[in-house]
Order: C-alpha cells, then sequence, then structure tokens
C-alpha cells in the first residue's frame, strides 16, 4: 500500500513549484528575446553592461515559458510577498510530513542555483533527485529508502552546454570553495569533475552521457568543467523537469523524468551487480521498484512509454532491464507482460 501525502500537502508543493518558476522570469532584468539555433528556439535575457550586449539564457522555448514572459510586468511586481509565501509553504510542507534536507546539502543547491547551473541545463541525479520525487508524485518515502548521501552528482549534456553560448555568473571551483571543496586528483590535469569536501565526505561530481569509447572526461562550457561520461545517461536525460527543494524559500532545480529515472535504475542496477558496487545495486533495484509501483498505477502511460524508448536501444539495454525486472516479484508483475 503507497502512503500518499495529503492533498494540501501535494496542492502546496505544486504551489511553491509554480511560484519559484514565476521568480525565475521575475528575475529578467531586460528583454526577453527569442534565439533560434540548431533547429531549437531559446529565450534569452538581453540587456546592456555599459556599452555592451548581454545574454543571459532562460529556457527552451514552451507554451508555458511564453505564458509566464508575457505576464513579467505582473511578476515582477509583489516579489517580495512571493517569497514570504513561499517560505509559508515550505514550513506547511513540513508540517505535512515532507522530508527534510540536510542545511548543507540545501544551501549548497541553493548557490549552484544561484550561479545557472539549473538553468543552463545541470540536472540533479542519484538518490538526491529520487528523493524529490516525493512532491512529484505526492507519495512518502521510508528512512530506507531515502537515506541521506554524502553524493551530489549533476549531470548534463556536453552538445547542449555548447548550444547555449551562456556561463555560470560564478566559477563553480569558487562557488565549491566557499563550502571548503577541493578539487579531487583528476587523471587528466587541468579536467576536474569532481569535488570533495574537506571537513566531512561530501562529494560533487559532474557527469555527461558517454557517446565514445575513447574519452572519458568531456567538457561542459556552460558550467565551466569537466564531466566524467557514462553510458545510459543519455537516455536519463531527456527531457527533465523541474522540482523545488524545501529549503528556506524553496530551490528551484532539475531532476529526470520519474519513469526513466526508474528505468534507468534497473539498468544501472544489474551493471553494479557484480562489482564493487553491489549494494548499491541493491538500492537502485528498490528505487526502481518503489516508483514503478507509483507510476504504474498513477502515471501507467509514461511508464510503459519509457519502457519501450529503453528496450528498442538495443539487446544488452534488454538484458539488463529483464534482469532486474527478473530479480523482484513485484517488478514482474508490474514490467513482465510488457518486456
Amino acid at each position: 500500500m503507497l502512503d500518499r501525502h495529503s492533498t494540501i500537502a501535494h496542492s502546496a508543493y505544486h504551489d511553491l513549484l509554480a511560484s519559484l518558476r514565476d521568480e525565475a522570469i521575475a528575475e529578467i532584468r531586460g528583454t526577453p528575446t527569442r534565439v533560434d539555433r540548431g533547429g531549437r528556439t531559446y529565450w534569452y535575457d538581453t540587456y546592456r553592461v555599459g556599452s555592451d550586449v548581454k545574454k543571459t539564457y532562460v529556457g527552451e522555448d514552451n507554451e508555458e515559458l511564453r505564458t509566464r514572459i508575457q505576464r513579467i510586468s505582473a511578476l515582477r511586481e509583489g516579489r517580495e510577498n512571493r517569497r514570504r509565501n513561499r517560505a509559508r509553504l515550505v514550513r506547511l510542507l513540513r508540517a505535512e510530513g515532507f522530508l527534510g534536507i540536510d542545511a548543507a546539502i540545501g544551501s549548497l543547491l541553493h548557490a549552484l542555483a544561484s550561479a545557472g547551473v539549473f538553468r543552463l541545463g545541470g540536472t540533479v541525479v542519484g538518490t538526491q533527485a529520487f528523493r524529490l520525487y516525493e512532491g512529484e508524485l505526492g507519495v512518502r518515502f521510508t528512512f530506507d529508502q531515502t537515506a541521506q548521501t554524502a553524493d551530489i552528482d549533476i549531470a548534463s549534456f556536453e552538445r547542449l552546454s555548447l548550444a547555449l553560448e551562456d556561463t555560470v555568473s560564478s566559477p563553480l571551483d569558487h562557488v565549491l570553495k566557499d563550502f571548503s571543496f577541493e578539487p579531487a586528483p583528476a587523471l587528466e590535469p587541468g579536467k576536474t569533475w569532481r569535488w570533495k569536501q574537506t571537513r566531512n565526505e561530501m562529494l560533487v561530481e559532474f557527469l555527461t552521457p558517454s557517446f565514445t569509447e575513447d574519452e572519458p572526461l568531456r567538457p561542459l562550457p556552460a558550467l565551466g568543467v569537466h564531466a566524467q561520461s557514462l553510458h545510459h545517461l543519455n537516455y536519463l536525460l531527456a527531457e527533465p523537469i523541474l522540482a523545488a527543494v524545501t529549503y528556506r524559500d524553496g530551490v528551484l532545480v532539475q531532476i529526470p523524468r520519474p519513469e526513466r529515472f526508474a528505468i534507468h535504475k534497473l539498468i544501472v542496477a544489474d551493471r553494479r551487480l557484480d562489482g564493487p558496487d553491489s549494494l548499491k545495486a541493491l538500492k537502485d533495484r528498490l528505487q526502481a521498484e518503489f516508483l514503478i509501483n507509483v507510476l504504474a498505477l498513477d502515471r501507467p502511460d509514461d511508464l510503459q512509454e519509457a519502457l519501450e524508448d529503453a528496450l528498442l536501444r538495443g539487446k544488452r539495454w534488454r538484458e539488463r532491464i529483464k534482469k532486474s525486472i527478473d530479480k523482484s516479484p513485484s517488478l514482474q508483475a508490474r514490467l513482465g507482460p510488457l518486456t
């Protein structure tokens, strides 16, 4: 049986998320401008600094973004009242039993968001993303499912990072240094993709999809860092969604779609099964199982579409998914007929 949040809590979460999305548009300082590039349309905040014209990336064109931009004058008013209302919503969510977030993680995500990491395509993946599906899906997690991890993993497409022609407002090594992070040793000098906090075991890692076998590290120009390239991430990062972190008055981040996260976990669990990360494989499968049970009830079409997409990507994809499904009676009941 699923333990669901109350209707009040679910509504409060989506009000918080909507307000954070409004705030992202209210922060535009100049003129919203459409730019066509590579067959896609993007919006930029165009403004002058002295004699120079600057362009700051806002987001990819869609109907929802256009509607907010049309309301920009109204959104620029009453920002302080909206901020106070978001803080009230965060308090309400905590009172309703929403997961709290460690202050260290919350403050770091806030700093990364302020620098533009998530606006520029960065997507939180791993357990930190899994925790945020509580609000998106309106369900409660158990302690075992959401035990805090010391890692924050952020993934992005190299091609998107190049296409946006924008960069973070503050170099990320400076942002991370403010939180006592130091670059971890890298095999290739000058290509840092992992930072470790000096006062504890927290790690921040940057990842990107792998399309070749010959280059384990790839640049993410928009973020000003390198990233470890990994297989299957291109599937995970397709069509990400925005999420609200319940820290202070809320932090707007980007996470994978829950159905893609779940299917990706089935693949990763099988890859880790026989290696040193076998315990992580169990956690991966349990997270996938939980999300799939929710999605099979609430969003079965989304789940089926994500599964079919993965199964069509090749024999190895199908084999890994099937092996993970075969280890769980619950998954066999939900997905077995579809594979």
